[in-house]
């Protein structure tokens, strides 16, 4: 495995990132961009954003991170910033769980959809699988698929019966 590298001059991260992941080293998110990590597990996802710790003992089940927006990975210079870093991280769990207590998944979807939407604009969350957003909010992607639809795009085919 390769370890993440810390550039002295910027304090930013390079490397293979599942590797820092996998081997427990704690980073943060660069607070001074839009971006985040959407860090999946095997049956559900996190999102980290701007401020929020990830890697460390919290994410070394991680399958796949799809980096969403800026990102910028950093190092946290001291202990002061990694407690940040950690209460940040469960202030954007808070937020996708705010999402997943509404019962409906078809709102579910559409409400982190637009969160996202929101803090990173269209295009941005274009870019981002209907997986990736299906395992924040436990729907299925195809759920997601739906969401993103305007209103007007819904057609749905029915079988005629016989």
């Amino acid at each position: 495995m390769k370890p993440a590298t810390r550039d002295s001059t910027t304090g930013e991260t390079s490397g293979q990132p599942l590797d820092w992941l996998h081997n427990g080293t704690l980073m943060m998110v660069n607070d001074r961009r839009r971006g985040g990590l959407i860090l999946c597990k095997e049956y559900y996802a996190e999102f980290a954003g701007p401020g929020a710790a990830v890697g460390g003992l919290f994410d070394m089940d991680c399958t796949r991170l799809i980096p969403v927006g800026t990102l910028s990975i950093l190092t946290p210079p001291d202990h002061e910033a990694r407690q940040r870093a950690f209460k940040i991280r469960r202030q954007w769990i808070r937020l996708t769980q705010q999402f997943t207590d509404c019962p409906v998944p078809l709102q579910r979807a559409q409400m982190i959809l637009n969160q996202f939407e929101t803090y990173f604009g269209p295009e941005t969350v274009a870019e981002v699988p209907d997986d990736a957003f299906a395992l924040l909010v436990g729907v299925l992607p195809y759920t997601v698929r739906l969401a993103r639809r305007k209103p007007g795009q819904l057609n749905v085919k029915l079988k005629a019966g016989g």
